[in-house]
């Protein structure tokens, strides 16, 4: 049986994945929704190698974007596992 404070910091640490993972999750969506499809006509003002930005964010820029996201999401678990003490 475990004590409260491994039991506590057992919650800090899945409240702080939680909260990574729904603010990443947040920032896809903003990205590929937003920027793609809801902000397409006012980004289309402006242009990236040729093709109009909201085009350029649906078809190329939210793929960068969910790369980044990828390595964010391990530098800051790597973060949230040492502050912790998880193992991985």
């Amino acid at each position: 049986m475990q004590d409260n404070t491994s039991a506590d910091e057992g919650r800090a640490y899945w409240q702080a994945t939680i909260r990574l993972t729904i603010g990443l999750l947040v920032i896809w969506f903003a990205v590929s929704f937003g920027a793609g499809i809801l902000l397409r006509d006012f980004l289309d003002q402006w242009a990236v190698g040729g093709a109009p930005l909201g085009f350029w964010f649906a078809q190329q820029g939210s793929i960068y974007v969910f790369v980044v996201l990828i390595f964010v999401y391990c530098w800051a678990m790597r973060r949230i596992e040492k502050k912790h003490g998880v193992r991985g």
